[in-house]
């Protein structure tokens, strides 16, 4: 997948804006089940918030890290929640076409 052009970010945050966070970062931080229930949600949805119920000072560095061991994107952050896309491997199986 090839960055995202600032256009698709704008899209892909406007898609974001009616979403629910699906993962919860609370006591334990970014651990290895999380990172997994990430690319699983990933996987169903391609496009998902988190949610910093705690380690709040360090969230950009926990959302990189949890973007580069699932393979994403870090589409916007809001407060204390970050949107995450990727692209789903196979072309049929995508519910989002980008612009």
């Amino acid at each position: 997948m090839s960055p995202l052009t600032g256009a698709q970010r704008k899209f892909l945050r406007g898609m974001a804006n009616r979403l629910e966070a699906l993962i919860i970062i609370g006591k334990q931080g970014a651990t290895d089940s999380v990172i997994r229930a990430t690319a699983a949600e990933l996987e169903a949805h391609e496009l998902i918030k988190v949610r910093f119920n705690e380690f709040k000072d360090e969230k950009d560095a926990l959302a990189e890290k949890i973007a580069a061991a699932t393979g994403s994107e870090i589409v916007g952050r809001i407060g204390h929640v970050v949107v995450l896309y990727r692209e789903h491997p196979e072309p049929e199986k995508r519910s989002i076409k980008l612009p």
